[in-house]
């Protein structure tokens, strides 16, 4: 079977198991709109469910508003318990309300207060005094309220009796509005960014991002299977799926044709007796899809390696001074962003990763040192007694983001060098999290790539690696420890799970490739005679192409 023949049978076969695995309803991912009804008023803020009924506030025209989430009608309303409603939550039995400036309708006079009120007349229950002075979301968790400020930028749980302060972590990030709790997650939508995110309660952690249905998306709520948004430009509510078949959603589609190249270039005095140039040949993966790959020159085979990565060799010989000999691949793509939509509590067990993963993606190897104690006193200080994979490997990427910074400082050093050191380039950093995982049982291995550099039209000679971990009932999932060294938990979190459209992956390696060593895109292997100079290169150009 030749190469092209290969490729052709690649396509057919991912093309085959994505109609296999298509759902009822083609698209159906965390975030998809399910449906959308008009709302009373055109400035909303809060919004809750009281088990039957959506209850909607509305700022300018002072009511509290019950809708029929099956038709949008009003049922009734009663009045807001202050003059400045934000946020709006049932307890099981009675609404509470957040006002932002005291009851009052005062300019400037942030004086945040929460209301109990009685839903049959709006009556005030109870008062308390917020726990910030500016509350927008609010939820309730079953024994305390939550509220989101966005001028603290805090998600802050709070005493329904008298306000005192239980716990408060940062906000996913910078303008939080809407907040509900589902009995498992918080979820908060954030007005300048047009997203909103589940949120682990116990310390913040963005565990979910999607795209918000507005772009002023305000007030959330949860109706036992879906999530709720009000967009006050839009002036709708918009039921949102949570948990449904998708495990990520695949958007924003790029075609582009890659024309990698890999030179040696031979400055004498003497010859290069061999030289061999081995390429990664990228395969088709849920981020991308391969339509074809062409050759200026012609290779001399192909070669697979033991982590099954197949590589499109050059053999030359005989290269004399002043010659340049070089392997291209031109390939024609479709890449996609991808976005995974991971709960903590559907991920599988360790012991139920398949064993021929484990044999290959456990090993331990010279860059990795799993059984250093650097390594070892690291897992003890981030894990603990953790057991679910998902934990196991965001708890090692936010202390990579807490114990390291980013900076090419020249070479690749071992996982335990680089750990105790503090810093390192995009493969170091990829080196020490594909080691702390598999040191704690969890499978992980390293991809390759050529990348965008800004312009569809562009050159890299610098490329991009990161690792994947293999996540029961998910599978392989892209984590990019060196993109997370973000402050904000949503920008730590989109390198979790999400990869952009701006990567050709050519590699997937588990390390130490007999090929390709332990670089990733190629590498060139080259004898000679006594005192000859010999510069080795490599670099990709990218151009838009037609969707083929």
């Amino acid at each position: 079977m030749n190469y092209s023949t290969r490729i052709f049978l690649g396509i057919l076969v991912v093309i085959a198991t994505s109609i296999i695995l298509i759902p009822e309803r083609s698209s159906a991912y965390t975030g998809e709109k399910i449906k959308s009804l008009d709302i009373p008023g055109m400035y909303p803020t809060g919004m809750t469910f009281d088990g039957e009924h959506i209850w909607l506030s509305d700022r300018k025209e002072k009511k509290i508003f019950c809708i029929d989430p099956g038709s949008g009608k009003v049922v009734r309303s009663i009045p807001t318990p202050g003059y400045w409603p934000t946020g709006l939550t049932w307890d099981g039995k009675y609404l509470w309300a957040a006002d932002i400036k005291g009851g009052l309708p005062l300019s400037e006079n942030y004086q945040g207060v929460i209301y109990k009120l009685d839903p049959s007349n709006g009556y005030i229950l109870h008062t308390i005094q917020a726990p910030s002075p500016d509350p927008r979301g609010l939820a309730w968790d079953g024994k305390y309220l939550w509220c989101a400020d966005n001028r603290a930028d805090k998600i802050i749980q709070f005493d329904a009796d008298d306000g005192t302060t239980i716990m408060e972590f940062k906000s996913p990030s910078s303008d939080p509005r809407g907040l509900t709790f589902d009995g498992n997650y918080l979820w908060v939508s954030d007005r300048i960014r047009d997203e909103i995110y589940m949120v682990e309660p116990e310390n913040g952690t963005v565990l979910i991002i999607t795209n918000a249905p507005g772009k002023f998306t305000l007030g959330l709520c949860f109706d036992g299977n879906y999530l709720w948004a009000v967009d006050t430009e839009k002036d709708q509510v918009f039921q949102l799926s949570i948990r449904d078949n998708d495990l990520f959603r695949r958007y924003n589609e790029r075609n582009a044709v890659v024309n990698y190249t890999h030179e040696i270039t031979n400055f004498g005095p003497g010859k290069i007796l061999t030289a061999d140039i081995y390429l990664a040949i990228p395969q088709n993966r849920s981020s991308q899809l391969i339509n074809d790959i062409k050759h200026s020159n012609e290779f001399t085979d192909v070669l697979t390696d033991a982590s099954g990565q197949e590589c499109a060799h050059f053999n030359f010989k005989d290269v004399k001074a002043g010659e340049t000999r070089e392997g291209d691949m031109i390939t024609n793509a479709s890449i996609y962003e991808i976005r995974y939509f991971i709960f903590p509590d559907q991920v599988g067990s360790l012991s139920d990763i398949p064993q021929d993963i484990k044999d290959k993606y456990l090993l331990n190897d010279e860059k990795y040192q799993l059984d250093h104690q650097v390594i070892q006193v690291a897992l003890k200080a981030c894990l603990g007694d953790e057991s679910n994979p998902y934990w196991i490997a965001r708890n090692i990427y936010q202390h990579l983001i807490e114990n390291m910074y980013y900076e090419m400082v020249g070479g690749w050093n071992t996982a335990p060098t680089v750990l105790e050191r503090g810093n390192g380039s995009c493969s170091e950093y990829t080196f020490v999290f594909i080691s702390m995982c598999r040191a704690a049982g969890l499978p992980a291995r390293y991809v390759g790539s050529v990348v965008v550099r800004g312009d569809d039209h562009s050159m890299d000679d610098v490329f991009h690696r990161w690792a994947e971990v293999y996540l029961p009932n998910y599978g392989w999932v892209p984590v990019d420890p060196s993109g997370g060294d973000h402050a904000w938990p949503r920008d730590q979190a989109n390198y979790f799970g999400h990869l952009d459209n701006r990567f050709l992956i050519t590699t997937e390696n588990a390390g130490g490739s007999e090929f390709l060593g332990w670089t990733y895109n190629s590498n060139a292997h080259f004898t000679t005679e006594p005192k000859t100079f010999v510069v080795s290169d490599h670099y990709a150009d990218w151009k838009p192409s037609p969707k083929k």
